[in-house]
Formats: C-alpha cells, structure tokens, sequence
C-alpha cells in the first residue's frame, strides 16, 4: 500500500479521499489554487501547496504543476477525485511516465470510453445493447441533418468528449436541428475543447440506471449493483438511490452482467460506471462509461458497506479485487442529494458568497454528510456550487425517504440562496414517493417542485410569534442589566395607557414586503394579517422549536431567531424572513430599468448575438454567458432596438454589470 498519495481535486470529494487513506495511515497531499487557499480540503490534508490561479485552467487543470508536486513531496500516487483530470488519458498516462501510480484506469482504457462514438461501436461489438444513432467522423452540418432525418424525431444530439449534462440537447422536429446542433458544438467547445457531437435516438420516458463496476489489474471484474438516477433536471442528476425500485432481480442480473461485460472489453482496472437507459418496457441501452468515482458513490456505498475510494487504493496499489462476485451484498435502501449554491425559483441560477450560516444534520448510521466547506467559507464563481451531499440510509425505501425529509428540514443555509426548499419539496412529490418519475419529469413538471405562489398563513403566524418571543426575551435581558429589573417599562407588550397597544412587524420575503400588528405579550397574542384576526395562544420557544395553538390548533415548529432573521419549519415547508424597520423613507420607484440587459453573477461573454441598432422582441437572446460551468443566455426583456453592446466575447464580468441596453 501507498506510503503518501496526492489528491488533485478540490472541495467535498478531496476531503472524501483524505478521510479513507487517513483511516489507512497514508499520508495525503492537497494542492490548492489561489481561491482556494483557506479551502477545508487544504486544512485537512498533511501538506498543500499552490498550483496556479482560481480558474480551473490554471491550477487544477494543470497536469504537469500537479506532478510536479506529487515528485516534490514523494506522492507515491495521485487520486484525480471527478471532474477536471479525472476523465484525461493524457494526464493518466503522463502520472505513469513520471513514475507515479494513477488511482484509476489507465489512459488507454479512457480513450476507449472517452469518445461517446467510439465507445457505443466498441460496446456494439463487444455484445453490450446500444442505442440506434450516428457516431461517425463526418461532422458537417448537412451530413449531420441528413442523419439526423434518417434516425428519426425527437432525437438527442450529444458532445462526443462530454459528460456531466453539459452538451446535449433534445430536438422534436428537422427545424429544430440546425440551431441546437450549434448551441450543443459552442458549448461542448467551450466545456471539453471538442466540439464534436453524435446523435441518437431519443428514448421516450426512459429510467436512468448505473451500475458500479470494479476492475484490477489481474483481469478481474464484478459489478457493485445499480444506482437509480432518473429524477434529473437538465441533465442533471437531482436524486439518486439504490436499489433502483424500478429493477427486478432479472433485470439487475442481465444489466450487472452487460456491465462486467463492457469492462472487460476495455480490459478495466479500479472504479468506473456504466450508465443505461431504461425504457418503460425494461429494454436497456448502454449510454456511456464514467472512467472514474462517480459523485453519487456513497448510495452503494451505504448499501454494500463497502469504502469504494478503500477498494480504488487497493487496486491500484496492485492488489486484487478484495470481494468475488457472489460476496456482493446489498442491505436496506440509501438516497443522496446535492445542497447546492442556486437559486431554483430564478432558474436555478447557480450562486456565490460567503456562507455565514451552514447548519447540516449529525452525523449517524442514517445520516451522513460529505462536504468541502463549513460556515464562514465561500461559494466561489470558480467551481462548481456544490455545498454539501446528504445521503440518508434506513431499512427499506419509505422509511429512507422519510429520514431524507427529516435531514433535510434539520438543514440551513445563509449567504448564497440554496436549493433546500426546491428538495423537500422533491422527496415528498408523488412522482418521487411512487417511484414512477422518468428522466425528463422534472423539465416537464418543474412548476410542481417550485415554491407555491401564496405562503401558508401558519409559518407567517409562527415567524411572527418568534419574532414576538425573541423581542420579550431581549427587553427581559436588558432590564435584567439595568438599574430597574421590575420597571413596567422594560416589558415589550406595547401596553400604552388606557389600552392594549399593537406590536407592528415588518419582514421581507424576497421581494416582498409583510406587515403585521399583534396585541399580547408572554406567548398569547392576537395578530392581524392580511385584514383577517388569528388567536395564538401558549406559544413557548425552547431548543429551537416553537409549540403554539394557532386559531385552536396545536402546531409545533422548528424555529429559531438571530439578528433580524426568523426560521421556521413547519415539518412539510419551511419559510425564512428577514425583520425590518416598521416605518421606512420612501424611496425612489424602481422602474425604468427594462432598457439595461445586466449580467444576474460574474462570468465570462462566450457570445454576442446583437449589436447596436438590431431590432429585438422580447425574449431574443442579446448575449450568452459561461458562469459555473454552465451557459446562461441573457434575453431582450421587451421589444426594441438595441443602442449599446458593452461587452466582448472573452471578456470576463462582474455580477449585475450592465452588458447591452436597449434605445427607449
């Protein structure tokens, strides 16, 4: 075994890696970008040292800086992590040139998968089902709608180097083809450097299924069973499980062995994943290798039992396979999610900024926990906007699912906005409690995972009467510190002589603006909202809970105050205000801004589409952005002619920068 390994990655999946070789007594390496450089990956490991700028391209993309410090500080073997250099043969095989044992499969058996076309051919011939489609060399326009015409409609163009969700686009009719074939090469270009594309037919509600494969260097192959991860968005994997609840015993046999299979084709050493596609009949397709750990591994983890970078060590170290087949178990059922740095109700805009408020669930044999960042870190532009990875375990799935809501409403973040809202709404939608969601669901249907457009009236009653509570315990503390404890004036119940005066609140929700007035004190209150009178009565806060009788009816919260801010859940929903001043200067009207075009967060202009004096409608794309590994096409918000383009392709922007304007 390995004396001292070097992790070239960063955030949740490096402080992954640390902990198992920690566990195994090796001594770990971290490197670091100058974004980086206070990063929980580097205050874990043993040592870190710098490797460039906060742009991936100049630090961990990097390959020949990486091995450079792996030589300087006796790396015995580097661990690539997932994303950046996982996927590079040519880093791969420059590892082993230097002399340094790679943690995953060699570069020749990557540049076998690493092409979306040469790997469906070869899994073809190797006996393994594929997809009807077009992967062939020729990538002119009109060969490619030819093609396209005679696969048929809707079909799926793909990036051939991609991965990720990145570079794939669905197209329902020929019109349609010519304008995605573009956006899909622009930004396959701009992701993997490549743009060269397949298409194949699209399979109408089909399930996304993977199976986990290990393979070493003595030609041994088993697979780890499957992961379900049909519940996406964009692409975009959102939820995965394992067991698929989907599969039958016969289906997880003949797809685990069509998994094995495709390994051995590439003669395949340490982790890597095969993905299919399900249709509704059972019928599966190979869709692609991953050539490396994949983000959702605990799920199989958390089954099996197993420590999969534990096993990825091993084999790489030379050992073989620790398990055979039949000694595979799988016990009970395991779901994982993504926090993220976005917002879903804006498009799921992905976000930036320090976290000033990071509260995740204990850690359990339910719970579990892998993240790179903890309160007081930052969310960068950089990288992607990945806070934590939650994923739950229990006996069967109902029960799993059950803990996953339960974890998640234990969750809180603040700074960046995040997608929690957006995932307890998922896990307790019917398409995902019936198990019944397919791959597009979530893009048909995004509306029915989004915030509702009026809030429940109890969670503006239950803020409100924190608000109250925290408000009486802060007059108590004062009083308790002045020179008159007992005076009348230091209680908060807006008593004033001859009657019962209201209490006036105010909070914001977004853009939104609540007032309330309540008349009570110590727990019992009347308040007003929205011209209608509620009783609450009995209220205590206490452990972060608030126990209340709203309108008679016992209602019990999670909750809790600090600053100006009010949290409460509700168990189903949760809602977060932030109080302000009752009375405010009036200020000047927000409008006339529908002329400015402004960038929504740093990024940098990959597309200009108009230019001063085009006219636009409504809605027309003006200009497209890359942030976060993702494009954003920034649209015309009325019709009109275009008077000023401020920014050139290449350029990088700040957030809220005006970009275009449109003459009035």
């Amino acid at each position: 075994m390995f004396d001292t390994i070097l992790i070239a990655n960063r955030g949740e999946i490096a402080c992954r890696v640390i902990r198992t070789a920690r566990k195994l007594g090796i001594r770990t390496i971290a490197v670091f970008s100058d974004a980086d450089a206070d990063a929980q990956h580097v205050r874990m490991a043993d040592e870190a040292h710098r490797i460039g700028g906060p742009r991936p391209q100049d630090s961990y993309l990097r390959g020949d800086a990486i091995i450079e410090v792996a030589k300087n500080t006796g790396a015995q073997a580097i661990h690539p992590g997932y994303g950046f250099l996982s996927e590079n043969a040519d880093f791969a095989d420059a590892v082993q040139a230097a002399g340094i044992a790679f943690i995953g499969p060699s570069g020749a058996s990557m540049r076998k998968m690493g092409s979306k076309a040469g790997a469906k051919d070869l899994m073809a011939a190797a006996g393994v089902p594929v997809v009807p489609g077009y992967t062939g060399e020729e990538q002119s326009p009109g060969v490619l709608q030819r093609e396209a015409d005679r696969i048929g409609y809707p079909l799926m163009i793909k990036a051939a180097h991609g991965g990720g969700g990145k570079g794939m686009r669905i197209v329902r009719d020929a019109e349609e083809f010519a304008a995605n074939l573009q956006s899909c090469q622009r930004e396959a270009a701009n992701a993997f450097g490549r743009d060269r594309v397949l298409l194949e037919r699209y399979i109408e509600h089909p399930r996304h299924v993977e199976i986990q494969v290990f393979g070493d260097s003595h030609g041994g192959a088993i697979h780890l069973n499957e992961r379900e991860c049909s519940a996406q968005r964009r692409y975009q994997k959102v939820l995965e499980e394992s067991p698929s609840p989907f599969l039958t015993p016969g289906l997880r046999a003949r797809m685990g062995a069509a998994a094995v299979l495709a390994a051995h084709a590439i003669d395949y050493a340490n982790a890597g994943t095969v993905e299919f596609i399900v249709a509704p009949n059972g019928e599966f397709f190979f869709m692609e290798m991953n050539t490396r750990l994949q983000a959702e591994h605990p799920v199989t983890e958390e089954v099996t039992g197993l420590d999969l970078v534990e096993w990825q060590l091993r084999i790489a170290a030379g050992e073989a396979l620790p398990l055979a087949q039949e000694d595979i178990v799988q016990r009970g059922h395991a779901i994982e999610v993504r926090l993220y740095a976005e917002d879903p109700d804006a498009g799921f805009l992905p976000g930036s900024g320090t976290l000033t408020m990071l509260r995740l669930p204990a850690r359990s044999r339910n719970v579990r926990i892998d993240s790179g960042v903890v309160e007081g870190d930052t969310v960068t532009i950089f990288y992607d906007p990945m806070i934590a990875k939650l994923i739950v375990w229990d006996e069967d799935r109902p029960r799993a699912l059950a803990r996953l809501r339960g974890a998640l409403a234990e969750c809180e973040i603040a700074g960046p906005k995040s997608n929690i809202a957006f995932l307890e709404r998922l896990v307790r939608h019917p398409s995902i409690v019936d198990a019944s969601i397919d791959t597009g669901y979530l893009d048909r249907h995004l509306d029915e995972f989004l915030a509702p457009a009026e809030r429940d009236p109890a969670l503006l009653l239950a803020a409100a009467t924190v608000r109250l509570l925290a408000q009486e315990a802060s007059a108590r503390t004062s009083a308790a510190e002045g020179d008159d404890p007992g005076s009348p004036w230091a209680i908060a119940d807006g008593w004033r002589l001859g009657h019962a005066g209201a209490r006036r609140l105010a909070f914001v929700d977004g853009d939104d603006r609540i007032e309330l007035a309540a008349h009570g004190h110590g727990g019992d209150y009347r308040i007003e909202l929205d011209d209608a009178n509620h009783d609450v009565s009995g209220a205590r806060l206490a452990d972060g809970a608030l126990s209340a009788r709203i309108d008679g009816a016992m209602r019990r919260f999670l909750a809790d105050a600090e600053g100006d801010e009010v949290r409460v859940h509700d168990g189903r929903q949760r809602l977060r205000l932030r109080a302000e001043a009752v009375y405010r200067r009036q200020g000047e009207s927000g409008g006339g801004s529908d002329h400015r075009i402004r960038a929504p967060m740093p990024g940098r202009v990959v597309l200009v589409q108009a230019r001063p004096g085009d006219t636009v409608k409504s809605g027309d794309v003006v200009l497209v952005i890359e942030a976060m590994k993702m494009e954003l096409a920034l649209k015309s918000p009325r019709d009109g002619v275009v008077a000023e383009v401020r920014a050139t392709p290449g350029e990088f922007i700040e957030a809220d920068a005006v970009l275009a304007t449109l003459e009035p």
